[in-house]
């Protein structure tokens, strides 16, 4: 049964199904609307693409619960399942029929994205009680709001745990070079496409700035840690860094999709997590492409971080503290 919410409080929505570097960077933005206009904030993760049970909310299978975050009331429990949320809805398209409102178009998807953008950037409200959230929202919040949400929100214990053991057995006593490789491994990449065009070059410039980055000064002998979706990249990057480490986890086959998937269960969305947050306790970080979000927390707290020029490729730019160097 559908319980009604009352009417004087008002809520943002915030609905995610894609990787969690998404999910996340979203969730910042969605919260840092909530902060300002005083609603609370819903954290609704129903039909994760790493899950295949579709009435789960994610969050609580790899978050521990939370009820607020820097003084917004917080519901991200399995209890949205009973909840009716008040209209009218922002943006419009959520005041359809419920059953309506299923399939989005994706140029409906981008339309909301861009309309909530808009109202983000403009410090406005709108009248609507419910304000939901289903779009990529990365760039829509400053990196106070994101450090916040990164503070916030605990992985679940279990998840901690398997963290800290690969760290002890790993990064103590080694300066630790964490290099995230998004390939896709054969889906639509999008927005990563421009350095993928000649897959070895791609990968010839991955191993030229692990190289720059091994060059650099480090405090303690050196080790490299790989995270990718890639089995290709996996095999061809340990071939020219045989001492690098990286965890086991079961991949896709080549070109059979990326690792956030449904088929490879909760255990993929562990290996994710666990891959995200060492990937920021690493001391340098190379980011290829740095469009993905994924490595979008090592971006934030990492002491340096080595990044793939946007507007040209080849240059490599590095984030070392508050000085930024560029590499031809």
């Amino acid at each position: 049964m559908l319980v009604d919410l009352p009417m004087k409080e008002r809520f943002v929505v915030s609905r995610r199904r894609t990787g969690f570097g998404d999910c996340l960077w979203s969730l910042a933005a969605a919260w840092q609307y909530a902060k300002r206009t005083g609603r609370t904030l819903v954290i609704d993760w129903r039909g994760s693409c790493y899950l295949d049970e579709p009435f789960t909310n994610a969050f609580g299978v790899f978050f521990e619960p939370i009820q607020s975050i820097a003084g917004v009331r917080v519901i991200c429990d399995e209890q949205i399942n009973q909840l009716s949320f008040p209209g009218p809805f922002f943006p419009a398209w959520w005041n359809r029929p419920s059953i309506d409102c299923v399939y989005r178009p994706n140029e409906q998807i981008f339309r909301e994205r861009d309309e909530l953008r808009r109202l983000f950037e403009d410090q406005n409200d709108t009248h609507a009680n419910t304000v939901v959230c289903d779009a990529c929202l990365m760039w829509g919040c400053d990196q106070d709001a994101e450090r916040q949400i990164f503070q916030a929100v605990k992985l679940r214990s279990e998840i901690q745990s398997r963290i800290d053991a690969i760290y002890q057995e790993h990064f103590g006593g080694r300066s630790v070079i964490g290099v995230h490789v998004r390939h896709g491994n054969g889906e639509d990449v999008m927005g990563h496409a421009p350095y993928w065009v000649d897959p070895q070059l791609a990968l010839g410039q991955v191993c030229a700035a692990i190289e720059k980055a091994k060059a650099l000064p480090h405090a303690k002998p050196v080790t490299v840690f790989l995270c990718t979706d890639s089995p290709k990249v996996l095999r061809q990057v340990s071939a020219w860094f045989p001492d690098l480490f990286s965890i086991s986890k079961r991949f896709q086959a080549d070109q059979a999709g990326p690792l956030h998937s449904a088929e490879l269960g909760a255990e993929g969305g562990f290996s994710a997590l666990i891959e995200m947050y060492l990937l920021g306790r690493c001391d340098t970080v190379i980011r290829f492409p740095p469009t993905s979000a994924f490595t979008r927390y090592a971006r934030l707290v990492a002491p340096r971080v080595i990044e793939f020029d946007l507007n040209d490729p080849s240059r490599l730019i590095v984030f070392d503290g508050e000085a930024v160097r560029k590499n031809s």
